[in-house]
């Protein structure tokens, strides 16, 4: 049963010869349905208040699961950069070590052809010196001829002049 402040004031009750003194029971009537109306008041704005915070609440909770959302957008998204800065990495390191090859293979190839020149040089220098050798020596051979002809007319030549 639910009563109300407006039932408690509207409430009578028979008289009776040994009954309640009725101004104390009047004040006390008085009195509860004050304290109803309040409470009534008092719940009504609970009430109110109760709504506000839960629909309050049922925004929070959307704001939550909207960052909770976005959270895991941005996890993903920033494991999906990471790995894609990582095969970017990969295949810079990839190129330049390919790169390197290349290079340290031409500069084999280059290196072999200055030793195959290097060697042809000294092939070159052995043959020339070995010519120049010979010349020089049949320069010399020539003039060892030339000088035992001159000393074999010096010789005869002196040899009748005596």
């Amino acid at each position: 049963m639910s009563v109300s402040r407006i039932d408690v004031l509207n409430r009578s009750f028979a008289k009776s010869l040994r009954g309640y003194d009725t101004d104390e029971v009047d004040a006390f009537l008085q009195e509860i349905a004050e304290t109803l109306g309040r409470l009534s008041e008092e719940r009504t704005l609970l009430t109110n208040r109760v709504s506000l915070l839960e629909a309050e609440l049922v925004s929070f909770r959307e704001r939550e699961s909207t960052l909770r959302d976005t959270l895991m957008t941005t996890q993903r998204m920033t494991e999906g950069l990471k790995a894609t800065a990582q095969r970017e990495a990969q295949v810079i390191v990839s190129e330049a070590q390919a790169r390197a090859e290349n290079i340290i293979n031409q500069s084999g190839l280059k290196l072999a052809r200055l030793q195959e020149s290097i060697l042809n040089a000294k092939k070159m220098k052995a043959q020339l010196s070995m010519r120049l050798r010979s010349v020089a020596e049949e320069h010399l051979r020539l003039l060892d001829m030339d000088r035992e002809d001159d000393d074999s007319e010096y010789g005869s030549g002196k040899e009748g002049a005596e």
